[in-house]
């Protein structure tokens, strides 16, 4: 039987394995997915440029989104968005490596709210991001795997 952190682990592999969109389109980096906790990591590439030549905040944003996605499906629950929100502080720049960490704030019942933290390489925080987790019905991986 897998420890808490194991199960983790493999969650996060499993689902990264299944993610084009985060692996090759954004080619955002999984580092890690402990028990209500994820880390991802994007460099900032030229065409995630908008019009003021910083980084789509829509961009950002999936990053953040992704790695709520990670912590919270990180107990092999299935689990999706009911909400979120972010704030914008700081645009990121061409060439940044922007670093999301997201941790369980409170699980309770079906539900949990997830901080993200999105820093540059500076530790400058670019992003916050809180969101809403709902469980559903089933597992990410098969039960007892």
């Amino acid at each position: 039987m897998r420890t808490p952190e194991q199960l983790a682990a493999a969650v996060g592999e499993a689902m990264y394995a299944n993610d084009p969109a985060v692996r090759d389109f954004m080619q955002i980096e999984l580092l890690a997915c402990e028990p209500g906790r994820a880390v991802m990591r994007m460099k900032v590439r030229a065409p995630m440029l908008n019009g003021h030549r910083i980084c789509h905040g829509g961009l950002i944003f999936t990053l953040a989104d992704s790695t709520f996605a990670y912590a919270c499906n990180s107990r092999n629950k299935v689990t999706v968005a009911a909400g979120c929100s972010i704030e914008f502080l700081k645009p990121g720049q061409l060439d940044d490596v922007l670093t999301c960490e997201g941790v369980e704030q409170v699980l309770q019942g079906r539900h949990g709210i997830y901080d993200m933290k999105v820093t540059n390489q500076d530790g400058e925080v670019v992003a916050m991001f809180r969101g809403k987790s709902a469980s559903l019905q089933g597992t990410v991986l098969p039960e007892g795997a």
